[in-house]
Formats: structure tokens, C-alpha cells, sequence
């Protein structure tokens, strides 16, 4: 897992290639992901999405994510991220009811486009990248104001009935959503292959091998990219020591902490909190 370090206001970048595919990560700005072709399982926490061509996710930057890309079909996606100070302070009208709401209060959604309103998205979608890549100052403003209105189409679509996820599409998926809450239920605990196989009644052989199957990674990196994901929430929105933040997401001992910790982020949990804690955005 990585802290990705996104610098500019807004970006938007689409791409068919496998180069742009990064591992779990997070970050501070929201995020708008639109599917246009591939076989993608994505995950976001602990859920699975089996994406369909003209899905539009919606993301909190702070919730663990990653594209886990099949390399036989071509993947082709477009990406906007953009901090949500900057949408409120610059993009947003003071008139209008908040467009990030979305965002603050379901967090991670999927939204399905159908027909001419999936037309409508992906002419907004071109636009936006042609003018953000002409970068002139006239451009810089009409980025803004066709971005105002892909957003007031997003809110318009949370209102509505479609916020239901359908039902995953094999067992397999099915059972490792399984462990994945699992893991969300338990992460802070001591965890072993046979206490989730006690728990979800499944050989840990079948476990282990259909959740790296489905995902790209085994159960215990994800286990442990989950418990760091926690430790970095615990360590910029609260004033635990160092110590007790290892023990409270399932770490039995600090040096082990501060070396996963390290490993995952490149910063050791001090230089974490000092660097993020006063600077958080949210």
C-alpha cells in the first residue's frame, strides 16, 4: 500500500494501459473513476466491485482502494481527482446546496450509466481532459465550469434510487467479500487462517488461495494493509502514544509496528503524524 502524494487542485487522466495501475493506496483528494472497458474487480475496503463498462465510482481518497486489472482484456479508464477544498472554495457557487455531499456522507459508491445519461458522462469526461491538457487560462476556467456540471449530474444521481450495489457474480467473489468483512469485524484481534476458517465454515486452503485468486494479494497483506490504513487514521485524528495506536489495530508488539508501519508508508508512525496530523484537510 502507498500514501499517494496528488500536489495539483484537479486532475484528470485517463489510460488503456497496465502502467497505470497502482497498488492499494489512499489519499487526500475525493475521486471520480469512470470504467470504459476491461474485466476489473475493484476494491474499496472491505467491498468488491465486479465493474461493468460505463460504471462511475465515487471515493473518499482516505478509504483504501485498488484496481485488481485481468492483463488479457484492455482495461481503459479515466480518473479525477480533485481536493475538495478547492471544489468548495473555487468551483462551488455559495448559492447551491453542498455538491460534496456524496462524498462526505456514502463515502464510496457505485453508479451505474445506461444509455444517454452514460453518453452524457463521457462527453463531459473528454472535454474536461481536452481542456485540462490545453492549460491556458480560458481553458483552466471552462475546466471549472464543465466540472461544476459533471458534479450537480453526480449529485442528481445520488438523489435517486441507484445507489444499490447488485449482487457479486460467483461464489468465489462472494467468499472472499466474506473475509474481507471478516477482517473489517476483526483486524484489531489476533488473526488466523483457522479461526476465519472456524468462522466462515471454508477450508483455509480454498481461503487463502481464492482471496489472492480475486484480489492479487493473500489475505495477510491485506490484513496488514488494513491495519496500517487504521494506525494512519488513529494517528491524525487522535492523540494516542505511538504504542497504544499499534496495539488498538493488532499489533502485539511496537518495534513490529513501527517496521510494518515504515515499510508501508516510508515514514515511520512519528514522522507520519507530525507530517500529516496539523496538515489533514478533513
Amino acid at each position: 500500500m502507498l500514501k499517494q502524494q496528488i500536489q495539483a487542485p484537479f486532475t484528470i487522466s485517463s489510460s488503456s494501459t497496465l502502467q497505470s495501475v497502482v497498488p492499494y493506496h489512499t489519499h487526500y483528494h475525493y475521486e471520480l473513476y469512470y470504467f470504459y472497458s476491461g474485466k476489473v474487480n475493484y476494491l474499496i475496503n472491505d467491498r468488491i466491485y465486479i465493474l461493468e463498462p460505463g460504471d462511475l465510482l465515487l471515493m473518499h481518497g482516505m478509504t483504501l482502494h485498488r484496481a485488481n486489472v485481468d492483463p488479457s482484456v484492455l482495461y481503459h479508464r479515466c480518473t479525477i481527482h480533485f481536493d475538495p477544498h478547492y471544489f468548495k472554495n473555487v468551483i462551488q457557487p455559495s448559492f447551491a446546496p453542498d455538491l460534496l455531499l456524496p462524498f462526505k456522507k456514502l463515502q464510496n459508491v457505485r453508479l451505474q450509466m445506461k444509455g444517454e445519461r452514460r453518453t452524457e458522462i463521457e462527453a463531459l469526461l473528454h472535454k474536461l481532459e481536452q481542456l485540462h491538457l490545453t492549460n491556458t487560462a480560458v481553458a483552466k476556467q471552462r475546466v471549472q465550469a464543465v466540472f461544476l456540471e459533471l458534479m450537480i449530474i453526480v449529485n442528481e444521481l445520488c438523489e435517486r434510487s441507484l445507489l444499490s450495489i447488485p449482487a457479486l457474480p460467483s461464489a468465489k467473489a462472494q467468499h472472499v467479500q466474506s473475509i474481507m468483512t471478516y477482517i473489517e469485524e476483526q483486524y484489531s484481534e489476533d488473526i488466523t487462517l483457522e479461526k476465519m476458517q472456524a468462522a466462515l465454515h471454508l477450508s483455509k486452503f480454498y481461503l487463502a488461495k481464492t482471496f489472492k485468486e480475486v484480489t492479487g494479494i493473500t489475505i495477510f497483506q491485506y490484513l496488514m494493509q488494513r491495519r496500517i490504513y487504521q494506525a494512519k487514521i488513529s494517528l491524525i485524528d487522535s492523540e494516542l502514544p505511538i504504542t497504544d495506536v499499534g496495539y488498538s489495530v493488532g499489533f502485539k508488539h511496537p518495534s513490529h509496528f513501527s517496521r510494518a508501519f515504515k515499510l508501508q508508508t516510508d515514514f515511520s508512525p512519528e514522522q507520519y503524524r507530525k507530517q500529516y496530523q496539523l496538515n489533514s484537510p478533513f
